[in-house]
C-alpha cells in the first residue's frame, strides 16, 4: 500500500485510525488494519487488486457522514478513504452534465454550476458529505419529494471491480441497468472513481414559509391536504416540539417554541405559478388550524428558516449527549398513527424521541435520545429504534428511505423481503464480487459468502473468524 500511495497516505497508528472507526453512526465502532488514501483511479485500482491477490477484505469510505454503519471498517481489512479524489473534472451546462471524482462534496457541485443550475439531491449533511457516499446509499434530502434521489441524477460511472478491473457503466446503455443496480449498493459491488451527474436549471422563483401547528397530527393533515390539492412543493419538512426546542436554541431562527409541530414548505418554479401556489398553501394551512404562519420575505430570511431544519440533527446535543437516528418510510396517510405509536414507545422506554422528517414522502427520521454513561440506556435506545423500524414496515412502509441498511438495519431485511428475494440479492452481489471482499457484513441479514468461486478453494477471512459459512 505504501508503494502504491506513498507512506504518508497509509495510516496504521492506532491514534490515526481512531478517526475512521465509525461513520456518523458512532454506535458501531471497529478499527481497520490500515486506512489508505489513494489520489487517483489508478491507485484505487492497484489497491483493490492487491487486496484481491491477498484475499483481504476492504471497505470504501467517503466523508464518513453515513448514518447506518455502511462505512464501518473490517477488523482485518483495508479502509479505502476517497477523500483525496475531490476534483470536478468537467462542467458541460449545455448538456446539463458534470463529471466529478467521488470525494467532491454534495454542495460543491451546486456551487460549481451556479447561478444557472443546481444539483437537487441535498442531504442535511450536504456541506460535508461526498458524492461517492451519496451514490453508495442512494441519498435523498429535503428536495427529494419533487426532484427525486441520487439515482435519478447519475448518468455514468467508472467503477473499480473487486478484482481490480475498471469498467464503465452508462445509464443509456442497452441491456440490464447495471448502473441502477450499483447506485444504492452500499459499496458491496465495487468502488466508483469517476461520476457523471445530471444537473438542472435553477427555478425562476422560490417561495418559502413555515407554518406552526398544535401537534404533528394537525401538521400531517396539512401535508395530506397540500398533496391532495395537486401541489408538489420543492420541499415539505416537519419538525416536532422537541426538535423545535433544540434547533431554536442552536440557531435562533425564530421558530415558535409553543408549537407542537413546524411545517416548512418551499415552492419553486415559474414566478406566476409560485405566487398562485403560495396562496393555496397559505389557505390550506389556515384551514388545517395553523396557529401561525411565517413567510420568508428575503433570501436571508429563507436561509434562516432552512438553517433550523438543516441543524436539527446536530442540535440534538442540547437535548441529550447521544442519539440513535432511524430512517423509516411510511405512507403519508399513516403519519398521525405512526407518530402516536412512536410517542407511546418513547413513554414505554422512558426515552425522549425527537421527530424531524421529509413529510412529503413519509420519510421519518426519529432521533432516540439517550445517555451512554447510564447503564443499559444505549441498549434500550437501540431496541426502541428497532421497534420504530418494525412499526414503519407494519404500516406498509420501508426500513430505510435514504440512509441505507449498512449494519444497523440488516437484521430487519427479512421483515421486508422473503428468502428468495434475499437469495436474488446475494446472487447479484456474487456476480460483481464472487470472493466477498467488498464491504463484507453489510446489508444482508446474516453473513453470506459466494459458494462457487473460480480457482482453488481459499478460506475467506470471515470463515476464518468463525462468523460466516460457505454455502
Amino acid at each position: 500500500m505504501q508503494g502504491i500511495c506513498g507512506a504518508e497516505h497509509v495510516l496504521t497508528h492506532p491514534d490515526a485510525l481512531a478517526t475512521y472507526r465509525s461513520d456518523g453512526l458512532a454506535h458501531y465502532r471497529q478499527t481497520p488494519l490500515a486506512a489508505v488514501l489513494p489520489g487517483s483511479t489508478e491507485q484505487v485500482q492497484q489497491i483493490v487488486r492487491a487486496c484481491f491477490e491477498a484475499q483481504v477484505p476492504w471497505v470504501a469510505r467517503g466523508a464518513g457522514t453515513g448514518l447506518s454503519g455502511g462505512a464501518l471498517p473490517v477488523a482485518e481489512g483495508i479502509l479505502i478513504v476517497m477523500a483525496r479524489l475531490r476534483r470536478i473534472l468537467s462542467i458541460e451546462l449545455d448538456d446539463a452534465r458534470v463529471v466529478v471524482e467521488p470525494g467532491v462534496t454534495n454542495l460543491a457541485i451546486s456551487r460549481a454550476v451556479a447561478p444557472t443550475h443546481f444539483y437537487p439531491p441535498d442531504p442535511s449533511s450536504q456541506v460535508v458529505c461526498s458524492i461517492g457516499g451519496n451514490i453508495a446509499e442512494n441519498s435523498g434530502g429535503a428536495h427529494c419529494f419533487k426532484y427525486g434521489f441520487t439515482t435519478n441524477y447519475v448518468t455514468g460511472l467508472e467503477i473499480v471491480l473487486t478484482d481490480g478491473s475498471v469498467v464503465a457503466l452508462d445509464r443509456d446503455a442497452p441491456g440490464y441497468d447495471l448502473l441502477g443496480a450499483f447506485v444504492g449498493s452500499e459499496g458491496t459491488l465495487g468502488v466508483a472513481t469517476r461520476i457523471t451527474l445530471r444537473v438542472v436549471p435553477k427555478p425562476e422563483a422560490v417561495r418559502t414559509l413555515v407554518a406552526f401547528f398544535e401537534d404533528t397530527s394537525a401538521a400531517g393533515e396539512a401535508v395530506s391536504a397540500i398533496v391532495a390539492a395537486g401541489i408538489v412543493p420543492g420541499a415539505i419538512e416537519m419538525m416536532d416540539r422537541l426538535t423545535i426546542k433544540a434547533t431554536e436554541q442552536a440557531t435562533g431562527a425564530g421558530y415558535r417554541q409553543d408549537a407542537g409541530a413546524a411545517l416548512l414548505v418551499e415552492l419553486d418554479g415559474p414566478e406566476a405559478e409560485c405566487a398562485a401556489r403560495l396562496e393555496e398553501v397559505l389557505d390550506l394551512c389556515s384551514r388545517e388550524r395553523a396557529i401561525g404562519i411565517r413567510r420568508a420575505e428575503s433570501e436571508d430570511e429563507r436561509e434562516l428558516i432552512w438553517r433550523a431544519r438543516k441543524a436539527a440533527f446536530a442540535a440534538m446535543g442540547r437535548i441529550a449527549p447521544a442519539y440513535y437516528v432511524q430512517d423509516g418510510v411510511i405512507p403519508r396517510t399513516r403519519l398521525p398513527e405512526v407518530l402516536r405509536r412512536i410517542d407511546e414507545l418513547a413513554v414505554e422506554y422512558n426515552l425522549q424521541v425527537a421527530n424531524v422528517f421529509h413529510a412529503g414522502d413519509g420519510n421519518l427520521h426519529p432521533l432516540v435520545c439517550y445517555d451512554a454513561t447510564r447503564e443499559g440506556e444505549p441498549e434500550r435506545a437501540e431496541e426502541l429504534a428497532g421497534l420504530i423500524v418494525k412499526t414503519c414496515v407494519d404500516a406498509g412502509g420501508s426500513i430505510t428511505g435514504e440512509h441505507g441498511v449498512g449494519v444497523d438495519k440488516k437484521a430487519y431485511m427479512p421483515s421486508m423481503f422473503s428468502e428468495p428475494d434475499l437469495e436474488a440479492f446475494q446472487r447479484l452481489r456474487c456476480a460483481f464480487d464472487p470472493h466477498g471482499l467488498a464491504n463484507p457484513g453489510k446489508v444482508m441479514p446474516t453473513p453470506r459468502l459466494c459458494g462457487e468461486v473460480p480457482g482453488p478453494y481459499r478460506e475467506h477471512p470471515l470463515e476464518r473468524a468463525g462468523v460466516a459459512a460457505r454455502f
